[in-house]
């Protein structure tokens, strides 16, 4: 009898503990490279898809990371620090999967990491 109340405790715990609510990501702003030869529609469809808590905007001043997108029969997205440093990079053939991978290193990020 002890160890059914000790598995249904134990597993009311888990229960409760995979119930707690996750943080949203914070808020961030891209701005794109002049020299990308991607298409920013694109880039800006995906990110709303995938990474709806980052936003582009135009004014580097208020970015919080500058993305640079090529095309040279793959994707290549690299990802730079304001300030200038380059934090990220990655190279895939679907837009989509760069843009996913971007999304989920700028998530990874500790507020106020470079």
């Amino acid at each position: 009898m002890k160890t059914v109340a000790l598995a249904m405790a134990v597993l009311l715990f888990a229960g409760i503990a995979a119930a707690r609510p996750k943080t949203d990501p914070k808020p961030l702003k891209l701005v794109m490279a002049r020299q990308s030869s991607v298409d920013p529609v694109e880039i800006i469809k995906h990110l709303s898809e995938k990474c709806p808590n980052v936003t582009v905007t135009t004014n580097p001043r208020h970015s919080n990371y500058m993305l640079y997108a090529g095309w040279g029969g793959n994707y290549r997205l690299m990802v730079i620090a304001h300030g200038g440093d380059t934090v990220y990079a990655t190279e895939t053939v679907f837009l989509g999967n760069a843009v996913k991978n971007v999304c989920r290193f700028l998530n990874s990020r500790a507020p106020g990491e470079k």
